[in-house]
């Protein structure tokens, strides 16, 4: 049965979609007493004053199979209904059809009822629908010719017959993901540019959250309406006490009684006193809510029941939600000028986009922000995200103008997948900088929580979903931990444009150059300097940033330099073609050298050279502030470092995004069955070298009588059997006497009587290891890396998130430092590298498509110049999950407790 979700119109309204029920009839038939004749024309072919009761008897009592039929409600009423039925008991085709009340069409309804209706009719074995609409229902015709499958036409007897296979397509898949980022932005944009504001929770006295919002509001360009019970005039917290003109306001019992429409309304009253005023907004047809309020799950069971009940409300009336406990939002738009925050002063208006979860950290954000002299565009605080995330910003800075560069502070990543996918999109465009949090997995996030973060409900979830996870491990037991390494991590983030950093200072240090400076060609640097002790500390710290300093740098103009000199310098670096970046590092001139102040000569030098607008300039002025517009280090390290990342990040947009490729001899639906590691991987055409697990030496000449000499006798013991160097492995073994021999040698060494592997030899090869793990911030990755005890010892692994497109497979070979082994190091014949890429391809469709596995690891994996052979293959299947970014539309979910899906 298809699951009840919250979707978004493409107005941003928030409407909840799911299957229909027997007890829908009275407001089925409500609904269509509420349609136009032309409506009820255009779907029936007649005017149809009304559903007869055996059809309407029909179309709510379906068995969700041959039959599915999905509603979408808004509050208490039903605005749209979409249905399919099978043609036939074996048929793999099924009529598809929809009716929208006419005060919400045009807004998406029926592009979300055919997404869901596809995805449960896929379910169901179902191939294509069918459809017959009128030749003048533009609007219907428009709906399945805009999805993106391949659309049949047929013009018969007054009608348009259409039918198309409902398999999703990369063209529908861009359809389904361009409609998603244009509702959730402009969920978001009626809350950052909202024409009125209600402000709950303003006190008689004056003071208190309340009055300051109220306060902070005074700048803003529309109408502000405080919202008090018994109240008719507040306090006005914009005016002094002793000012002469009148100091109070006028205030309004309820929302209805306002002059005008109201978008947005910031709430401050007590946790346990919410629900009126969100149903005072909810009457009046509010786009969203700002929560200041404490009190909800941050605040254990009872808070956390108190926000699902919060949330419920808000979606019920169509109603996007910020928090609760949010520290605000704010748009420096000047036509806006909206400060619905908690800080007492926001930095100057500029370019910045700036997101964080932590209302304490939000005030030190903005607070650095205004230090570094970097503007900002908005700022959102969700605080408990209960609702919107930074997912749903990202789609918003994606299409808003006045965003060029985003910062955020995450603490988790409710839908990493979705985040990912979001993030590699946007920063095609706009650079996103993130600061590197402790992300844990849902399961365990609900686990640690303790009841104070999460519901009970949720606890229980995680708990149950773990369990299962060790129950249905496979070979080796409970299930490993899981996620890439730090650095794995931050390779994870390159992949997907994503700037990542470690304290929120680097994450402004980042920001400062990307708003100022344009992005370095590449990763070639020039260095000046008028001391050589800080041009050696700047090109000994561009190594580790991944820069390369340039042929003759640095440049030491000496200490006793002019500013002529030292401008003449920078020119020249300038205009150096084998330079990509400047560095410039300069210590306070001697008190007798000419123009001896930093703040002079030499920082106007650094300010022009600047304002080259082709190569970026970063600069340490030690012991003086950097000139305006330039990006100004208080070390070199630290210039270096914010180099380094950006020169990455602009390296990563001049690559090609690449495509996911089409893959041979692919059996997804035997892989859904396989039991063991060599099914699952047969499955996805990757052989595994046959072995036999036997008991003694008579079993074991068997087992290679059956294989074919020679082969290799092993322990089976996991721990051993790859030590050759321990003397757990026997090569070369070419008869029945030879294997015999081996057996007698490992059971005297290891006392081992019933745990033997015998297995096919094949040609010697540079040994390496392919794995698939769960990470908690990007779900599925591919690690690979090479084998052996060095390998484990060194942990040389590279990752890339599942699925892998050519260029992610192509680089994850090349990204270890062991990799030149593939290439011929040192004279040794090159391995088939393109036979190791296609081996990557054909994991990483499997990690992408194959939910159940939580661990899969490939080692050895032989790798010579003619192939590539896997040894031995370990599979940890745990409950098979949807995938958090698949399916149809819809909106994130807090309910109970649980981690956001959308």
């Amino acid at each position: 049965m298809v699951p009840e979700v919250d979707v978004l119109l493409s107005d941003g309204t928030a409407v909840h979609l799911r299957p229909i029920r027997p007890q829908d009839a009275p407001s089925l038939v409500a609904m269509h007493s509420r349609f136009s004749e032309r409506t009820r024309y255009l779907r029936y072919f007649s005017a149809h004053p009304r559903i007869p009761e055996r059809e309407l008897r029909r179309f709510v009592n379906v068995d969700h199979h041959d039959r599915e039929a999905l509603v979408i409600e808004l509050g208490d009423r039903l605005i749209a209904v979409g249905q399919y039925e099978r043609l036939g008991e074996e048929s793999e085709q099924a009529e598809v059809a929809f009716e929208v009340e006419d005060a919400y069409q045009g807004k998406g309804a029926g592009s979300i009822l055919l997404e869901h209706l596809a995805a449960a009719a896929r379910d169901a074995g179902l191939t294509r629908f069918v459809a017959e609409v009128l030749p003048v229902n533009a609007a219907m015709l428009r709906v399945f010719a805009d999805a993106g499958y391949e659309v049949q036409r047929q013009y018969a007897d007054g009608m348009v017959h259409l039918t198309f296979p409902i398999a999703p397509t990369e063209q529908s898949l861009a359809v389904q993901w361009h409609r998603e980022q244009v509702t959730e932005a402009r969920s978001i944009a009626r809350l950052l540019a909202p024409r009125a504001i209600a402000v709950y929770g303003v006190r008689r006295d004056g003071r208190g959250i309340g009055a300051r919002l109220l306060r902070h509001l005074a700048s803003f360009a529309g109408p502000v309406y405080p919202i008090h019970p018994s109240a008719f005039t507040l306090p006005d917290p914009s005016r002094p006490d002793d000012s002469p003109a009148p100091s109070r306001v006028p205030a309004y019992p309820s929302l209805s009684r306002v002059p005008g429409p109201v978008d947005l309304a910031v709430v401050a009253v007590p946790a346990d006193s919410i629900m009126s005023s969100v149903r005072d907004a909810a009457a009046a047809g509010v786009a969203g809510l700002v929560v200041f309020s404490a009190g909800f799950a941050e605040a254990g069971p009872a808070g956390a029941a108190r926000q699902d009940e919060l949330l419920r409300a808000c979606r019920a009336a169509g109603m996007r939600l910020i928090g609760p406990y949010s520290l605000g939002i704010a748009n420096n738009d000047p036509a806006v000028r909206l400060n619905a925050t908690l800080a007492e002063t926001l930095p100057a208006p500029g370019r910045l986009g700036l997101f964080t979860q932590s209302g304490a950290l939000g005030v030190a954000l903005l607070a650095e922000a205004g230090r570094r002299g970097l503007g900002v565009a908005s700022f959102v605080c969700v605080g408990n995200r209960a609702d919107v995330s930074g997912n749903d910003l990202l789609q918003y800075w994606q299409s808003d103008p006045a965003t060029d560069v985003v910062l955020l502070y995450l603490e988790t990543v409710g839908n990493p997948r979705k985040f990912a996918r979001l993030a590699r999109r946007l920063g095609r465009d706009k650079p996103v900088v993130t600061v590197a949090s402790p992300f844990r997995p849902p399961a365990l996030a609900a686990l640690r929580a303790g009841g104070r973060t999460a519901g009970g409900a949720a606890q229980r979830r995680a708990g149950t979903a773990l369990r299962a996870d060790q129950d249905a491990a496979g070979e080796g037991g409970a299930v490993p931990a899981q996620g890439a390494d730090p650095h794995g991590v931050t390779t994870l983030f390159d992949q997907s444009g994503v700037i990542r950093v470690d304290t929120v200072p680097e994450m402004f240090d980042v920001a400062v150059l990307l708003a100022n400076q344009p992005l370095p060609a590449g990763s070639r640097v020039g260095i000046v300097t008028n001391s050589s002790a800080l041009g050696a500390l700047t090109a000994g710290s561009c190594v580790p940033a991944g820069l390369r300093v340039g042929r003759g740098y640095p440049v030491d103009v000496g200490s006793q330099a002019a500013p002529d000199e030292f401008s003449a310098a920078l020119a020249c670096a300038l205009g150096d073609g084998e330079v990509d970046a400047l560095l410039v590092a300069c210590a306070p001139p001697l008190p007798d050298a000419p123009g001896a102040r930093l703040d002079g000569g030499f920082a106007a030098a650094v300010a022009t050279a600047a304002r080259n607008g082709v190569k970026p300039v970063v600069a340490t002025l030690l012991a003086a502030a950097p000139p305006a517009g330039v990006p100004g280090y208080p070390s070199v390290e630290e210039a270096v470092r914010a180099l380094g990342r950006v020169a990455r990040y602009a390296q990563w947009r001049r690559t090609p995004e690449g495509e996911v490729p089409e893959l041979s001899h692919v059996d997804v639906e035997a892989a859904r069955t396989a039991g063991t590691a060599e099914e699952l991987l047969a499955a996805y055409g990757v052989p595994v070298l046959p072995s036999r697990l036997v008991a003694g030496a008579d079993a074991a000449v068997a087992a290679a009588a059956e294989l074919g000499y020679p082969v290799v006798l092993k322990v089976a013991d996991p721990a051993l059997r790859h030590r050759v160097d321990l003397g757990a492995v026997r090569l070369d073994l070419a008869d029945a006497d030879a294997v015999r021999r081996a057996c007698a040698e490992l059971d005297r060494l290891f006392a081992i009587r019933t745990a033997l592997i015998v297995q096919s030899q094949v040609a010697p090869g540079t040994s390496w290891v392919v794995e698939v793990v769960e990470d908690p911030s990007f779900g599925p990755i591919v690690g690979f890396g090479p084998g052996g005890v060095l390998g484990d010892l060194v942990g040389d692994r590279a990752w890339r998130a599942a699925p892998l497109t050519v260029q992610d497979a192509a680089s994850l070979v090349r990204q270890p430092k062991a990799a030149p082994l593939l290439f011929g190091h040192r004279g040794a014949p090159p391995g088939a590298v393109d036979a190791v890429v296609d081996l990557l391809l054909r994991v990483g469709r499997l990690a992408d498509e194959q939910t159940r596995v939580r661990q899969l690891r490939l080692n050895p994996v032989l790798v010579r110049p003619d192939g590539v052979s896997v040894l031995h293959a370990t599979v940890h299947y745990g409950q098979e999950l949807p995938r958090l970014d698949s399916g149809p539309r819809r909106l994130a979910s807090w309910f109970g407790g649980g981690d956001q899906l959308a």
